[in-house]
């Protein structure tokens, strides 16, 4: 199975610091769910899964090519699902089989999807999040964003140039357009943490 990890500098980068947040967050209760949205390689779930045992964590991914390695992390874990091909843009009744009822997810994670997909991908994860999310649940979101339409530093300026230069859809997105969206879904921004690499670590909160 270890042939099949994929295994992403980036994530191994950030992965710890991504960790420290999560746990400012995530409360010690038993039978809890987490769901994360656009899983990658699987290193951050496998990363995070064995510091919250009370947790289920569920993960998924659009890209087919991707599975594989996530279940080659997910299967070293007990508390870590198979991986559930998503397409965030459909209504999450779809997702697995209809297995996530509304309001029963005590965390749903996100990182580095929005930049890199069309605006309708964040669009839709924060509608679906509105209905899969319990009141008081929370939606964690990670990545580089605009803020009140600048983008800085540099290096992040450049990023966002190339982006759109690959796909015109792609791009960083600003935080004030997301927090728009997350009102108009019942969640509201509640923290932006400052992350290494001019990343930050968004907190919303279903109301």
């Amino acid at each position: 199975m270890a042939a099949k990890k994929l295994v992403y500098p980036a994530a191994d980068r950030n992965k710890d610091p991504i960790l420290s947040v999560l746990k400012k967050y995530i409360q010690p209760g038993p039978d809890q769910t987490f769901l994360e949205i656009s899983s990658g390689s699987g290193q951050h779930i496998a990363h995070f899964a064995p510091h919250f045992p009370q947790i289920v964590f569920y993960p998924s991914e659009y890209e087919p090519r991707l599975l594989e390695s996530i279940a080659a992390y997910a299967t070293e874990f007990a508390n870590i699902k198979d991986p559930l091909r998503i397409d965030v843009t459909t209504e999450f009744h779809t997702w697995g089989n209809g297995i996530f009822k509304e309001a029963s997810i005590d965390y749903i994670y996100n990182a580095n999807m929005m930049h890199i997909s069309p605006y309708e991908c964040s669009i839709s994860l924060f509608s679906n999040a509105g209905k899969l999310l319990k009141d008081n649940a929370i939606l964690f979101t990670y990545g580089p964003y605009a803020i009140n339409g600048k983008i800085t530093p540099t290096s992040n300026v450049n990023f966002d140039i190339n982006l759109r230069l690959q796909d015109s859809s792609w791009g960083l997105r600003d935080i004030k357009d997301l927090k728009e969206l997350a009102e108009k879904n019942g969640i509201k921004l509640i923290d932006i943490i400052d992350m290494p690499a001019n990343n930050k670590t968004i907190i919303w909160k279903k109301c």
